[in-house]
């Protein structure tokens, strides 16, 4: 019981600093990012916070389940494009290296 206890602190505790370092990023600021292959792009039906967490734990399960259900994919030369187009504007976290993004939605 106390394992589960610790476990779930800790979580709670790495969600809480993500969330801090969760922030806005325009699609002009993420190109470089884009460029070097780091940007994953998570579904809007995923909280972002969440997807970092499993991301920042190595959480290879439902990270692979994730990329199966193409509830994230690495973002892709249609999406750049689709991105510049809009001048899309994104919630953003880091998890080294990934550049974790969902679009803002207008």
């Amino acid at each position: 019981m106390i394992e589960n206890y610790q476990i779930s602190n800790t979580t709670d505790e790495l969600s809480q600093k993500l969330n801090l370092e969760t922030g806005r990023i325009t699609w002009q600021e993420l190109q470089r990012y884009f460029a070097k292959g780091f940007v994953i792009n998570v579904n809007n039906d995923l909280d972002l916070v969440k997807v970092a967490v499993e991301f920042s734990s190595d959480n290879s399960n439902i990270v692979e389940q994730w990329t199966a259900d193409k509830l994230i994919t690495r973002a892709n030369d249609r999406n750049a494009m689709q991105w510049h187009e809009t001048n899309a504007s994104f919630w953003a976290v880091v998890v080294s290296p990934w550049v974790l993004v969902q679009e803002i939605l207008k």
